[in-house]
């Protein structure tokens, strides 16, 4: 069963799905080739290291923890244009519709499966055949930017390895059509950077207020409170968070 995330398919793009049965499992995480998905380095999260802390950490996540067995994560890709590309598309669409307008725009360039055009093949094209793949005209202004922003070199791999969270936020909110959830997606599941708390997000705010007993959907404040005792592993805490909800991702 996949995941699905309010206002996006970030998470069912990347491949989250409930096993079979609930049962708990040594490595909550695993990749889809059967390793371990943590990763090293100090910019991304090590998911048992980060399972571990978050169950020591809160009480109330620990039991989610317990409850919610494995989840079977798709390794990133490795091009941060076509990730933030997928999520202009996908926005505000159901995954069906977004998946075949994904594929014509794909198409538009002779391409399919995993390929992917560059911005430099983006920018050439007018608005009328980036939109006869099915794009609004306001995702096609969006996609335009985000190719600008990546010919010009003011977004790139090498800048979203070396920025802090907030810089890249900082950035990427600039192209027309990307705001802060969008940036945070990018910054989880793509970047798999570790503590990451989507304060706005629907299904993290309607997960914590179920788990924790709240009479209400929390605030900001409130979550930033509720999450303080999981960082610095807020990323995974969420990912469990969504998990309880069923939220079906990307």
């Amino acid at each position: 069963m996949g995941v699905r995330c309010c206002g996006g398919s970030w998470l069912a793009r990347l491949g989250c799905k409930r096993p079979s049965s609930f049962a708990l499992a040594r490595l909550p995480f695993r990749a889809r080739n059967g390793k371990t998905v943590g990763m090293t380095g100090p910019r991304v999260f090590d998911l048992d290291q980060s399972v571990a802390f978050l169950r020591r950490a809160d009480p109330v996540l620990a039991e989610v923890i317990e409850r919610a067995g494995a989840i079977e994560v798709r390794p990133r890709g490795p091009n941060p244009f076509q990730a933030l590309s997928r999520s202009i598309i996908f926005q505000q669409l159901s995954g069906t519709a977004a998946g075949a307008i994904y594929r014509k725009f794909q198409a538009l360039f002779g391409l399919e499966g995993e390929a992917f055009p560059t911005p430099e093949q983006v920018l050439p094209l007018d608005d009328e055949t980036l939109r006869s793949a099915g794009l609004s005209r306001q995702k096609v202004a969006s996609i335009r930017s985000l190719s600008e922003h990546f010919v010009s070199g003011e977004l790139g791999s090498e800048q979203f390895e070396h920025w802090e969270d907030e810089e890249i936020i900082a950035h990427l909110t600039r192209v027309r059509g990307v705001g802060r959830w969008t940036a945070e997606m990018f910054l989880m599941f793509h970047l798999r950077r570790p503590d990451v708390l989507p304060v706005n997000d629907l299904g993290i705010n309607r997960a914590i207020m179920k788990r924790y007993g709240l009479d209400a959907m929390p605030k900001a404040d409130r979550v930033k409170a509720i999450g303080e005792p999981w960082r610095p592993h807020a990323t995974v805490a969420c990912l469990y968070l969504w998990r309880s909800e069923d939220v079906k991702t990307p």
